[in-house]
């Protein structure tokens, strides 16, 4: 018989899911967001004067935010980080494929290395808090071990 697991794991594995499918809706819709990001980025290039800022900026920036939960949540999903931030690297590169058929979609490596450096990110902030869980709960058992219970 299956173990049912603990309600941490559950509770990420849930997260994780609910993240999968907000995720998959973003990254495969059949339409794009250049039309918006464009009138975004012509705004603070000509009101903001800021000639330098192009709609690559918002997008890569955007890529490497939607990812950070799914390293996060991979993270604490398995043992080591990295296991997590090569799942992401593969989901990434999935669905940058998968926009090859989709009319209104252009896939890029470069949203590819902004989907894993997001993924790194969140895996290095799950990674602290499971280094830090693990020192309360040593320090924890040393205090137990120091000061038995009368």
């Amino acid at each position: 018989m299956a173990r049912s697991p603990g309600p941490f794991r559950l509770f990420v594995l849930v997260s994780l899911a609910a993240y999968a499918a907000l995720a998959a809706a973003i990254l495969l819709a059949p339409f794009s967001v250049t039309g918006a990001l464009d009138a975004f980025s012509e705004w603070v290039r000509h009101d903001l004067q800021l000639s330098w800022f192009g709609s690559g900026w918002i997008e890569f920036a955007a890529n490497v935010v939607l990812f950070v939960p799914l390293g996060l949540l991979l993270t604490l999903l398995f043992p080591h980080p990295w296991q997590g931030v090569v799942l992401a690297l593969l989901l990434s590169a999935g669905a940058e494929l998968a926009q090859f058929v989709i009319p209104s979609r252009q896939p890029s490596l470069r949203d590819v290395l902004a989907n894993v450096a997001g993924a790194a990110i969140g895996a290095g902030i799950a990674w602290l808090f499971v280094l830090r869980r693990r020192r309360t709960a040593a320090s924890h058992t040393m205090a137990v071990l120091e000061d038995p219970a009368p």
